[in-house]
This record gives C-alpha cells, structure tokens and sequence, in this order.
C-alpha cells in the first residue's frame, strides 16, 4: 500500500543536469572569492600590525621593545620587492619566517600593501 504513496517521487528530485552545473559553478565562484578577499591589507592587519603597527610606522609597544623600523622609511621602501619578499619569507633578526605561515602569493600581497605606505 505504500509503494504508490512516497513524499516525494523520483521524478520530483530529479536535478537537470544543467542546473547542478549551474550550483556547482556558483559554489565554486563564491568558495574562489572568499579565499581572493584575503587582500594584503587584510593579512597585514592580522599578521604584522602588532609590530609594525596599522600605519606600518613600528610605533607598538612591540614595536618599539624590538626596536622595528619604519615600513614606510626610506631606507625600507627602496629595498627591491624581492627583498621585502625574502625578509617576509625567511624572516630577519627577530622578524619570524612567514613562509610556512603564508602562500607565496599572501606574502607578495603584502609586499604589495607595504609599497603603498609612503612617507
């Protein structure tokens, strides 16, 4: 007796094959743009602004006890992108290494970010 009376038929679940296409592709879109709005700005406020501090000027008490400099100094902003690159990766003096931390493409977007903090 309850073989013809089911919630639902087969024919009601039944998904076209375009349309799960079409989910699909829109799950991935929006998985893809979660992960690009990671901008540099985004990464340098969670990973480098207790040091550096938001205005990249190393002005934190952490800052100032390890003795950073300025990001937007002179004497930094004429390193070369891959310099910047290397000290983010490998890290320097008391900077820790960020390369098992971030992608190579997260650091280079905050090298990017870094340009952007002129005098």
């Amino acid at each position: 007796m309850l073989k013809n009376s089911t919630l639902f038929s087969t024919r009601e679940l039944r998904v076209p094959s375009s349309a799960a296409v079409l989910l699909v592709l829109i799950a991935l879109a929006l998985f893809s743009g979660y992960a690009l709005a990671e901008s540099g700005a985004d990464i340098y406020k969670m990973r480098c602004s207790a040091c550096h501090a938001a205005s990249g000027a190393g002005d934190t008490t952490l800052g100032k006890h390890l003795k950073v400099r300025s990001l937007r100094s002179p004497e930094v902003q004429q390193q070369s992108d891959q310099e910047l690159f290397n000290i983010t990766s490998r890290g320097k003096n008391r900077m820790p290494a960020y390369d098992r931390k971030l992608s190579r493409e997260q650091i280079a977007a905050v090298v990017r970010y870094i340009r952007t903090m002129k005098p």
